[in-house]
């Protein structure tokens, strides 16, 4: 095969995407990049310039991306890093941190970097919450996305945030629909969107900029831009239903370019139409202790899993 050339100005691409039959340049992938986030942004009604924006940061190509893809379209974006305490022989959050204090450097003046560190706050980290449950890997990804989606939330509700925006990438959303797809799970699959509203429990708004582009176009992105990244997955992320379901995914998209992006602008739009008509969410109240929603009486997952053990102080969940 020739060198694609840029569709427009014809210089040598650094990107071919049979996906969207497109070939560009550094320059103008860049601005497609660009473009069409905000494209996305405003077609969903993610957030307004005016808004304060909190992105979730983690080290990798596509929450890094993200920032500077928010930062250069003028939007007030601070970042958020959890440290996790998750080490498994590599000190892998410990790196991780030190790729996100290195880029927070390089975005807008006045932007603002929160670290929040969870051995501080609580004294454990995620490994050893994750430990007082029998469960091996799987519960400890379980016991992880528990956590980050609380705190995320706490610091943004405390810190004054309108929105907290993910890193989240086609191949993501189409893995997760897929997996919610194959078990018909429809609680998941009616909150599964580029949006999720607000509510009067305290839940802040949260949106994924990035869900329209897939991961090899994110990657790029990072690439072109001169972004530095964590390219180490999480050590425990080895054997996830997650990366077997991306795995069939690009089986079909490799025969078929554009398989994942019909499968999930296609959910998308039978989503707006009501694909579960009838379905009722089961309610939520308040959590006693920190007071973010919960599905079940008195305290949320979240403060359960953070109570202290016997004869030791209890720890503040904010």
């Amino acid at each position: 095969m020739g060198v694609h050339r840029c569709r427009k100005c014809a210089a040598d691409s650094v990107i071919n995407m049979p996906q969207h039959r497109l070939a560009l340049c550094a320059e103008h992938f860049m601005e497609w990049v660009e473009k069409s986030t905000l494209d996305f942004i405003e077609k969903h009604r993610m957030f307004e310039p005016e808004d304060r924006v909190l992105v979730a940061v983690s080290g990798g190509k596509d929450s890094l991306s993200l920032w500077r893809i928010l930062s250069k379209l003028g939007f007030h974006a601070d970042g958020l890093y959890i440290d996790l305490g998750i080490d498994a022989g590599c000190a892998y959050s410990k790196r991780s941190a030190e790729y996100v204090r290195k880029f927070a450097r390089t975005v807008s003046p006045g932007v603002e970097l929160h670290v929040l560190d969870l051995s501080s706050v609580y004294g454990r980290a995620v490994p050893e919450m994750a430990g007082r449950r029998a469960g091996g890997r799987k519960k400890l990804c379980s016991v992880c996305g528990l956590v980050k989606r609380h705190e995320m939330n706490r610091v943004a509700r405390e810190l004054g945030y309108q929105v907290i925006v993910t890193g989240h990438n086609l191949d993501d959303e189409a893995a997760v629909l897929f997996g919610n797809t194959l078990r018909w799970d429809v609680e998941y699959l009616v909150r599964q969107a580029p949006v999720l509203p607000a509510d009067d429990l305290g839940l802040v708004k949260r949106a994924k900029p990035l869900a329209r582009f897939y991961e090899r176009e994110t990657a790029a992105y990072a690439i072109v831009s001169n972004i530095d990244y964590i390219q180490d997955e999480c050590p425990f992320s080895k054997g996830a239903t997650s990366l077997r379901l991306k795995e069939v995914l690009n089986s079909m998209e490799n025969g078929s370019p554009g398989t994942k992006l019909q499968f999930y602008y296609s959910f998308l739009r039978a989503r707006q139409k009501g694909i579960f008509p009838g379905y009722d969410r089961p309610a939520l109240q308040a959590c006693e202790k920190c007071g973010q929603a919960t599905g079940i009486p008195g305290l949320c997952a979240f403060c359960r899993l953070t109570a202290p053990e016997k004869a030791t102080s209890p720890a503040n969940c904010g």
